[in-house]
């Protein structure tokens, strides 16, 4: 039976509890945004204020001839400013790519049934989640974006439990990915001027995750958000965009060409190209050289949208605290060494709130 969209206790129900998600709550037909999806004013994204990103992508095969300096320059740049850059030539075939995004539309296209199997209640894998918005139960506004989110564990456990829709093309996606991943952190912490052997680069990334997120088509995207501010809270995140378009970091300070603080710039989809952000991770290894960034999702009234991230972070039981020569060059810690898997609990704690979730790791001056 159909909810009464206007009654906020029955939608919720319908969207989060029995799995039908944003896209089943569209599909019963929307002329208006349902109440509870409304944001507040201040978070809401007005295009007309944001500038686009129209710096060129990062060609990352240029990283292994005589442009190499030149290369680790503008990687190391984006990522002590904005946190976030575009790569192509990175490794990932163009192809496998655009299977991705038809993965994604196929999966979220299925009967809700189909999907809500996958509820983090009744999951038959603990690798899997379905889900929709962030933290439903702790937000003020709900997010207009349902998702899937697959732990990697090992091949064999991927092509048994992930949804078979989608676990080959989101594996090979993973795999080809991590080599790409492991250059881009042995480039980063060089520059730091920190020698990081295999086996540290590994716990860097050794828990693995891809997400396919699901953003249908809104009635009013000017009233709603379809991801809230946020910094990613692991290492390094790769994301898949779609041609639509829609995702925005905020400038924290003024930077040529880009922006000024405060501002918020949008990302621009590229063909071939994959975004990389920094998350709250980096941030702490390096003693807040590098910067996680800040960004959120804007809806859109025309079509649905696909994104497709893979999230890199330490093991639950990892200890995470700024490399210990940084900390003796710079003569201060700014974060506190934890457990990762406590970082973790937190961050999934809480509703998106900008980079609040980097307090759980800070180290009061006063």
């Amino acid at each position: 039976m159909a909810p009464s969209l206007d009654d906020g206790s029955c939608l919720f129900n319908f969207v989060v509890r029995e799995g039908n998600g944003v896209k089943g709550m569209v599909d019963l037909g929307l002329s208006k945004v349902p109440e509870p999806y409304i944001q507040p004013p201040k978070e809401r994204i007005d295009k007309k204020k944001a500038t686009r990103h129209e710096q060129a992508p990062i060609d990352f095969s240029r990283l292994n001839g005589p442009d190499h300096d030149q290369v680790v320059k503008e990687i190391v740049t984006a990522d002590e400013t904005l946190g976030f850059f575009q790569l192509v030539n990175h490794g990932v075939p163009v192809d496998l790519l655009e299977s991705l995004k038809d993965a994604a539309h196929n999966f979220f296209g299925q009967p809700s049934v189909k999907k809500a199997v996958y509820r983090k209640e009744v999951s038959p894998s603990p690798l899997v989640k379905y889900g929709t918005s962030f933290v439903p139960e702790k937000e003020k506004a709900l997010e207009w974006k349902d998702y899937i989110s697959m732990i990697y564990t090992n091949d064999a456990e991927a092509l048994e439990q992930w949804p078979e829709d989608c676990r080959e093309v989101a594996l090979e996606y993973l795999k080809t990915s991590m080599n790409m991943v492991r250059k881009l952190l042995e480039v980063l912490t060089e520059n730091l001027g920190v020698q990081l052997d295999d086996s540290k680069i590994d716990a860097l990334v050794g828990m693995k995750m891809v997400n396919m997120n699901f953003y249908p088509t809104c009635p009013n995207p000017d009233l709603t958000v379809g991801v809230g501010r946020h910094s990613d809270m692991g290492t390094l995140t790769i994301l898949l965009q779609d041609g639509i378009g829609g995702l925005y970091v905020k400038v924290t300070e003024e930077i040529d060409d880009i922006g000024k603080k405060g501002e918020w710039v949008e990302i621009p989809p590229l063909p071939g190209a994959l975004v990389i952000n920094i998350g709250d991770t980096l941030q702490i290894l390096s003693n807040g050289k590098y910067k996680s960034a800040e960004h959120r999702v804007r809806t859109t009234s025309t079509k649905s949208r696909v994104s497709i991230p893979i999230f890199t972070t330490p093991k639950p039981s990892a200890k995470t605290a700024p490399l210990p020569q940084l900390v003796e060059k710079g003569g201060v810690a700014r974060y506190r060494e934890l457990v990762f898997g406590d970082y973790m609990k937190n961050f999934f704690a809480n509703a998106h709130d900008g980079k609040k979730s980097l307090d759980f790791a800070q180290i009061n001056s006063a």
